[in-house]
C-alpha cells in the first residue's frame, strides 16, 4: 500500500493551490488517497508550509502499522509475520 508521510520538520500539509484545485483537506486528507499519491509521483509540488512529503511503500501483507511522527517529521512502524519493521 502506497502511503504519503512528511520527510522534514515542520509536519504534514498540502499546497493550498492544490488542495483547493482537487479538493482536498489541506490537514485531514486520507495519506493513502490515490489522487494526492498520483500527484506526488507524478512530480508535482504539492507540499504545504513547510513540507516534504513522500511516498512510502508498505508491504501489502502488514498486519498492523502506525505513523510516527516528531515534530513533524514522520516514519512508519509496521508488523511482517510478527516482527516490527521501520520506513
Amino acid at each position: 500500500m502506497k502511503y504519503v508521510i512528511n520527510n522534514c520538520y515542520g509536519g504534514f500539509s498540502i499546497k493550498s493551490s492544490i488542495a483547493r484545485e482537487y479538493d482536498f483537506n489541506p490537514y485531514r486528507e486520507a495519506r493513502d488517497n490515490p489522487k494526492l499519491i498520483e500527484l506526488i509521483e507524478s512530480g508535482v509540488n504539492c507540499n504545504g508550509s513547510c513540507a516534504d512529503l513522500v511516498i512510502v511503500d508498505i508491504p501489502d501483507n502488514t498486519t498492523d502499522f502506525e505513523l510516527n511522527n516528531h515534530d513533524g517529521y514522520e516514519s512508519i512502524i509496521y508488523v511482517v509475520d510478527g516482527k516490527i519493521h521501520h520506513l
